[in-house]
């Protein structure tokens, strides 16, 4: 899967583009990645519902993801309300949506690591009813050295034909096949405005 260059402009969402306004304000140039701790989104909680956390664990394309947080949403959109609330973290990523929706999501996973960037991908796919749903995925790394130790990720579901069926909505029987439209690593025009937030009219360049 190509993931191209692109600059935060390519986020569609509102609320994303707030969540990766907040990562740039945690980047600091002398560091390779914003740490974690740094992380101070606006109205977050607002948000954790379509939100998750991840520790990495291992490197490359070996990786693993090992959820820390679950937004209660993103539990019907992949079918996964029959799991305990309380065994819906401290696993991994694989093992919580099955090897076959893996294989769909896993590229975004590898790109982030692999640029040390966020990306951002929009997916498209329909409800039970047949109603076309742009499902869009950011993706923000945190770590304290060289390599990305955190994973924070926002999933968002629009659809122009209003109301729709969020159950299931990335379940293995997705019909058709999830289309991705745009796969991008958020990676150029980085900006951060005079006031520490991010601007289209304030870019400073990243090296």
């Amino acid at each position: 899967m190509q993931f191209e260059s692109a600059n935060p402009s390519v986020v569609r969402s509102v609320k994303q583009r707030d969540l990766l306004n907040a990562w740039l304000r945690a980047f600091d140039k002398r560091r390779p990645l914003p740490r974690l701790e740094d992380y101070r989104p606006d109205r977050i909680a607002d948000e954790l519902a379509d939100m998750m956390g991840f520790d990495v664990v291992g490197t490359g394309d070996r990786a693993r993801f090992l959820i820390t947080q679950e937004g209660a949403r993103l539990t019907a959109t992949y079918g996964n309300e029959h799991v305990d609330p309380d065994k819906r973290t401290n696993r991994y990523l694989d093992d919580a949506i099955g090897p076959q929706r893996y294989a769909r999501v896993l590229p975004s996973y590898l790109a982030c690591l692999a640029h040390r960037r966020p990306t951002y991908s929009v997916t498209m796919v329909q409800d039970a009813d047949g109603k076309d749903v742009s499902y869009e995925r950011l993706l923000l790394p945190f770590g304290s050295a060289d390599a990305v130790e955190q994973i924070v990720g926002s999933y968002k579901a629009i659809s122009i034909e209003g109301g729709f069926k969020i159950r299931d909505l990335m379940g293995v029987s997705s019909k058709p096949v999830p289309e991705n439209i745009i796969n991008a690593v958020i990676d150029r025009n980085m900006s951060i405005s005079r006031s520490g937030h991010a601007a289209a009219h304030d870019l400073i360049e990243l090296a």
